[in-house]
């Protein structure tokens, strides 16, 4: 792998600003998990779908790949904290945020400016990531204003962006 262009790589990514999420899922033994994740769209309306993708030297990814549902929460711009704790290793996330587990199971967070539960539709290897598109069975929307990630930080939407 050719280092130069991996920096270069990573540099032109940083430079282009995303919104933030954070997918949760239970684990067979009934623990939640989840993770920060910047790497999310949506795919499709009809069917309504959406994709976001996991390494697969993460510890929770073969969790993800068979749960076979997963919750992705969009986060509200004042919850920096939240993203920081899910991106971190060895933290025991869910002790340290208010949340509640689903109808469908699934560890939803209190707060997000939305949450999409979801079945999931299909994977796909993708390098040394793994593609989930998921099939959107259950929405919650907040309308709050979301958490932007650009330059290793976060802010939110700038008012002069509604500015005509």
């Amino acid at each position: 792998m050719d280092e130069a262009k991996v920096s270069t790589f990573k540099d032109i990514m940083g430079n282009y600003p995303t919104g933030v999420t954070v997918c949760t899922t239970m684990a067979k033994d009934g623990t939640p998990i989840g993770l920060t994740v910047n790497s999310f769209a949506s795919v499709s309306l009809d069917p309504m779908l959406i994709l976001w993708s996991i390494d697969k030297n993460v510890s929770s990814h073969d969790e993800f790949v068979e749960s076979g549902k997963f919750a992705v929460h969009v986060l509200a711009e004042n919850q920096g904290d939240v993203c920081m704790l899910f991106a971190t290793k060895g933290t025991d996330r869910f002790s340290n945020v208010d949340w509640s587990e689903s109808e469908a199971g699934l560890p939803v967070l209190k707060e997000a400016a939305g949450i999409m539960q979801c079945n999931t539709f299909k994977t796909v290897d993708a390098g040394d990531h793994t593609i989930l598109i998921g099939e959107v069975t259950e929405l919650t929307n907040d309308a709050k204003e979301p958490l932007l990630y650009h330059k290793r930080a976060f802010g939110k939407i700038p008012s002069s962006f509604y500015e005509k």
